[in-house]
Parts: C-alpha cells; sequence; structure tokens
C-alpha cells in the first residue's frame, strides 16, 4: 500500500484541512516509512524496480518537512531533511539506473530545499549534470511518467499550490525542457527550475503558515459544496476527503 492511497497519507491530508500542521507532518511520516518498506504489496523497498514506486515514500517525507515547517516545528523539519538525504543517496544501491540515480540527486537537493539545510543550490546543480550525462538512448518522456519521477515532482507542486489559490502552480511544461531529443538537457531542467523556484515556494508557505492539501479530483462551480471559510463551491477530492479547492477546508453539502 503506497503512501498515495494508505490509510497514513488520507490522515496526513485531513490533519491538513484542520490546520494541524505537526500532526499533518507525523502522519506523512508514517506515510513515508510505510512507503519506503513496502512500495506495493509485491514490493520490498531494496529491491530494483524501474518503476521507482518507492519515490513516493520520499516524497511523502518531503511534504512531511514542510509541514513541520509551517507548523512552527523547523527542528522536526531539518530531522526529515537530514533523514530524506540519507534514504536517497542509500537507494542509489537499489535503483541503479542512471537516470533514476539523477532523479534521486535531485531529491537529495529538494530535501535540502524542505529540511532548510545547507548546500541545495548545489545539488541540485549536481542533479543536473548527472541528467545532461545521460545518454540518447533514453527515453525522457517515459522516464518522467514513472513512479519515481512524478513522486520527485508532488512536493513542488503540493507547495506551489499553497500561494496559487489552489490552481495547478508547476505544469509539466515548467519542469521539463522543450526538446525531449535532447534527453539530459529535458530532464536537466527538472533540477534548475526547482533550483529557482522552489526555496521561493518553501518559504513563502513557512511565513504564511498554510500548506494545502494535494490536488486531486476537482470541479467548479459545484451547487452541491460550499467552503465555510471562504465560500467557494470549487471542490477537491482527495485522499478520502472533500475539500474547498481554494483554502483546503472540508467543504459543507
Amino acid at each position: 500500500m503506497s503512501a498515495e492511497n494508505g490509510e497514513y497519507h488520507a490522515n496526513a491530508v485531513s490533519a491538513l484541512a484542520d490546520r494541524a500542521y505537526e500532526r499533518a507532518g507525523n502522519e506523512y511520516t508514517r506515510a513515508g516509512w510505510q512507503t519506503l518498506a513496502a512500495p506495493r504489496d509485491d514490493l520490498n523497498g531494496f529491491e530494483p524496480d524501474e518503476k521507482g514506486w518507492v519515490g513516493r515514500g520520499l516524497a511523502a517525507l518531503a511534504v512531511a518537512a514542510v509541514a513541520y515547517r509551517v507548523a512552527g516545528r523547523p527542528d522536526r523539519g531539518t530531522h526529515r531533511g537530514v533523514e530524506g538525504v540519507a534514504v536517497a543517496q542509500d537507494l542509489t544501491n537499489t535503483l541503479t539506473e542512471p537516470v533514476q540515480q539523477a532523479c534521486l540527486a535531485e531529491f537529495v537537493a529538494d530535501f535540502r530545499v524542505v529540511g532548510g539545510l545547507n548546500d541545495a543550490q548545489e545539488a541540485y546543480e549536481s542533479a543536473a549534470e548527472a541528467y545532461t550525462k545521460l545518454g540518447d538512448g533514453i527515453e525522457p518522456q517515459y522516464w518522467g511518467t514513472t513512479p519515481l519521477f512524478e513522486a520527485a515532482a508532488a512536493p513542488i507542486k503540493q507547495v506551489a499550490r499553497s500561494n496559487a489559490n489552489g490552481e495547478i502552480a508547476v505544469k509539466w511544461e515548467d519542469l521539463h525542457g522543450s526538446d525531449p531529443e535532447q534527453p539530459g538537457a529535458f530532464l536537466a531542467h527538472r533540477a534548475r527550475y526547482k533550483k529557482q523556484r522552489f526555496p521561493m515556494v518553501v518559504e513563502q508557505v513557512v511565513d504564511s503558515g498554510y500548506l494545502a492539501a494535494p490536488r486531486g479530483t476537482t470541479a467548479y462551480n459545484n451547487d452541491q459544496y460550499q467552503c465555510p471559510n471562504c465560500e467557494s463551491s470549487d471542490v477537491n477530492w482527495t485522499a478520502n476527503s472533500v475539500l474547498c479547492l481554494r483554502c483546503s477546508t472540508p467543504m459543507e453539502e
């Protein structure tokens, strides 16, 4: 059971809706540990896996770090960042494809950002260089849609929508280069985009004291629901919760 659909992930999203951010950090951490141990029912976290399902566990730990910092617990955010760096580096023993190892280097840089650690900029450059060295034989659009790469994109997408009125603030074309015929440059753009953007959006949510829930299935102007906080009728169904698309408050029917 992955962090995407497990009980702990659902509890984390519910805690975000309650503005209980330290509890959200705890639940995201539990989701991360659960998924790192058993990414899928038929797969453990120490088995080679072309899809990289274990990345969803890393993503959960990254969001946990942000939640702790929003809660005013930068110490716990730092602990989660340090943990994430160590786990991502260790996973290079399991996910041995060069393109996967470049993505793990991207995760290392992300954890340095979310944990408030030093050397994030240098880590992103290392990831970009690892991508750039990839040969022309890889299919970047295939790899970019594997669970590992989607997991590496999930934290920045969730954090960025917190200050974008709940809308999609980071798109595929933002993260990737313009020419998939140049695989290295196409994927290296991920790291360089995050280098410019991720530290800023993390600081914004920490300063605002608000972290949005992840975006799920949405509907606009749904007359069945209304937000008791901002009165919006735009709905976000995510992780067993029915939330306001705009402010992640539980909707009322």
